[in-house]
């Protein structure tokens, strides 16, 4: 029997209705189907399926977004060209098998004792044997060798001569059958897995996702489904100490609400860090609640140990912040104020900005995520202590080493450290514009000087900048915020000017004091951003360093232009520090003794305060305490067709291993008497031609010579060939 890649002949009189069953059950089709399967579930694997659709507009941009979207990229294995292509590939197998199966296994039975002796004599894989005994005996003693070699056979008496018929590895026709049977297998649990029943109920029964945010117990039954739902995927998100019921559908155009046979309550969210800050463990205390019978069945889930409930399994998927509490301080960063305001919220909730500032202008916080544990790597690339980091210079070896080996080694010098918790927020105005903030709760140490980190981006997809704000001698910003504070009081500034000039020029050149202290107020005013001069593009007066450089760029001829910032940098930095005693001075403290370490704080405020112009906040928010809150996030799944797809998979490994490792051997011998006792013809063949089958023919002859007691008399020509396919066609 031989297996072609044509399809079923239909014996229909409609040309169209033939030539479509033919290529349904061809071999081709199938084949083509599961390379477009292939091709789509390795789409599927390497592009993140069911993410918002903003998150894949920022990664392929608009025009590409759209595209892949129209396609159904985003949701491959529930699209539904992907459960059509699943459904034409189990009715082309189905076809297959059917056309295929009733032929195998007729050959499989078929004991092919119909053969003569011409015919035997046509096989390549043959040998003849002359034998000293009566045909009785001759048979009998073929019959018992074939037993001991693992054939089973059949003896027909033909013509005055005997014919025996064995065959072994039948079985590899009924791998065939069941590797096919597989491939139906395994795709119909994938599609009762697959999103067709939620489909079929949404066609059905008028359900549609949800578009907006609302209360879970309002949501109408048109956007529910039954507790009786046979297949879903959804998620649950469940803070410490609260209890759901329901799951959540992602659709690509909103979501639908399962509701469950119980309840889910987290008592206890556990999680364990490596020195690196990734999670090592986290898992979920949970009491699973029975709605009908009330039952409470507790039970702790991990990662990759499910809990299953009424055919429900419950996965540890992640976890996030379920609700932790705030209690904040918010600095003015704008105007001659350093007053402060207490300042609150909710993780996942948002405030009014105006309650700590009259400047917020209609702009809301919306409180994002907070981490209590942050392990951040703080060295830069000298391996000194430093968040902005600098360039090494690298020997060769070290160059070699980074890319050599191990991938997980690196060259780079690490410093981990525990810089402790931080809040995330998002500042939106009242034209819904919002810029993201990231802010560390406690100082963290930088080439000796502990600053408190503040990040902003405007982006989601953009690293966080970070404003450094340093720390004074208490371990607070309030020292950086007064002097933040006064730097905008056009009459402290000029005492500081006066106060830097009394201090650089001796007291008989009263002219060059006064000019002096004109250059050092131009420069704090500069600084300040008070020079109405100088604007940004967006109207916003220039501060800090850039309006420095853009007066400079303005004013002064480009030869000159380097020496004069040399002379304004250094007026800034003496001025600064005299506008820092007048701070001092305010909050009733003395003034400060001159040494590197407060030279180095005046510094680092001169830096701050410039950047603090890009911080794009009226107020900076200092985390003073929180309350944390846990949250798990659970996938629950129902799954009927995972006990159909592992048949299938069973299927598929004992067809494989019967069609690869089960050899099908047919053995003929004929029988017949002769002058000098009886003439054996025998004859071999195989389904497939490899060259253990040229080896076991030979192993056979050598046996059946050693149990007749006789040499092959065609021992000279009777090597063994490759069987043609003429001698095949003529055993069928």
């Amino acid at each position: 029997m031989s297996v072609t890649t044509s399809g079923l002949q239909s014996k229909s009189g409609h040309r169209v209705l033939r030539s479509v069953v033919e290529v349904l059950s061809s071999m081709r089709f199938a084949i083509a189907l599961l390379v477009i399967l292939s091709i789509a579930s390795i789409i599927g694997t390497v592009l993140t399926q069911d993410d918002p659709y903003p998150n894949y507009v920022n990664q392929f941009g608009p025009f590409w977004a759209d595209i892949f979207r129209a396609l159904s990229l985003y949701t491959v294995y529930s699209s539904w060209w992907f459960m059509l292509i699943l459904g034409f590939l189990m009715v082309s197998v189905s076809l297959c098998v059917i056309r295929n199966a009733p032929k195998m296994i007729a050959d499989a039975k078929s004991w092919k004792d119909k053969v003569r002796e011409a015919s035997l004599r046509a096989f390549h894989h043959k040998s003849e044997f002359a034998v000293h005994g009566t045909r009785a005996q001759t048979a009998a003693a073929l019959g018992k060798l074939s037993a001991k070699l693992g054939y089973k056979f059949v003896a027909r008496e033909s013509d005055g001569a005997t014919l025996i018929a064995a065959k072994r590895g039948a079985l590899t026709k009924f791998g065939y059958i069941s590797a096919h049977l597989a491939i139906v297998v395994i795709c119909l649990g994938g599609l009762l897995d697959s999103n067709l029943p939620i489909k079929l109920q949404m066609w059905l029964f008028d359900k549609s996702p949800i578009r907006a945010n609302t209360v879970i117990n309002d949501i109408p039954p048109e956007h529910r489904l039954s507790q009786s739902n046979p297949t879903f995927r959804g998620y649950a998100w469940v803070p410490e100490g609260q209890h759901v019921s329901t799951a959540i559908l992602n659709q690509p155009d909103g979501s639908l609400i399962q509701d469950l046979p119980f309840s889910i309550e987290l008592q206890k969210f556990i999680v364990d860090y490596y020195s690196t800050g990734m999670p090592k463990l986290f898992a979920s205390d949970i009491v699973v609640v029975d709605h009908k019978t009330g039952a409470r069945v507790p039970a702790r889930i991990e990662v990759n140990k499910p809990f299953e409930y009424d055919g429900v399994s419950i996965y540890q998927s992640s976890f996030q912040d379920g609700g932790s509490q705030m209690q904040m301080t918010a600095y003015p960063m704008t105007g001659a104020s350093a007053k402060t305001a207490p300042f609150g919220g909710t993780i996942g909730g948002n405030a009014p900005l105006s309650s700590a500032t009259p400047l917020a202008d209609g702009q809301t916080v919306e409180f994002t995520d907070f981490r209590a544990i942050n392990v951040e790597n703080i060295s830069n690339a000298n391996g000194q202590t430093d968040t902005r980091g600098v360039a090494a210079h690298r020997s060769l070896k070290e160059a070699f080493d980074e890319r050599l080996g191990s991938g997980a080694k690196t060259s780079k010098p690490l410093e981990l450290h525990n810089v402790g918790p931080s809040v995330q927020y998002k500042v939106r105005d009242k034209d819904g514009q919002a810029r993201e903030y990231n802010n560390y709760m406690l100082p963290v140490a930088v080439s000796g000087e502990k600053f408190f980190l503040a990040g902003m981006r405007l982006n989601p997809d953009d690293p966080f900048r970070y404003l450094r704000i340093p720390a004074d001698s208490g371990g607070t910003v309030n020292e950086w915020m007064n002097l933040r504070a006064v730097l905008e009081n056009p009459a402290v500034r000029a005492q500081a000017a006066h106060r830097f000039a009394l201090r650089s020029v001796p007291e008989a050149n009263t002219e060059l004091q006064q000019h002096l202290e004109e250059s050092a107020l131009r420069v704090l005013t500069l600084f300040a951003g008070a020079d109405n001069s100088l604007k940004l593009p967006n109207g916003q007066p220039m501060g800090g360093f850039q309006a420095i450089a853009g007066f400079i760029d303005h004013s002064v001829p480009k030869a000159e232009q380097e020496k004069a910032a040399g002379l304004l940098l250094r007026m800034l930095e003496g001025s600064m520090w005299d506008l820092w005693q007048l701070s001092r001075q305010q909050q009733g403290e003395p003034d400060a003794q001159a040494n590197a370490e407060t030279s180095r704080f005046v510094q680092s405020s001169i830096n701050a305060i410039s950047d603090s112009f890009l911080y794009g906040s009226p107020v900076y928010l200092q985390l003073d305490s929180f309350k944390q809150v846990q949250a798990s996030v659970f996938q629950l799944t129902r799954a009927p067709g995972k006990k159909v797809v592992y048949l299938g998979s069973l299927l598929l490994v004992l067809g494989i291993f019967s069609m690869f490792y089960v050899r099908e051997r047919r053995l003929w011998f004929w029988l017949k008497d002769s002058e000098q006792g009886t003439h054996v013809v025998m004859a071999m063949s195989s389904a497939r031609k490899t060259l253990d089958f040229e080896k076991d023919f030979a192993q056979t002859r050598e046996a059946v010579g050693a149990a007749l007691g006789a040499k092959p008399v065609d021992a000279a020509s009777g090597s063994a060939g490759t069987q043609s396919a003429s001698s095949q066609d003529s055993t069928r």
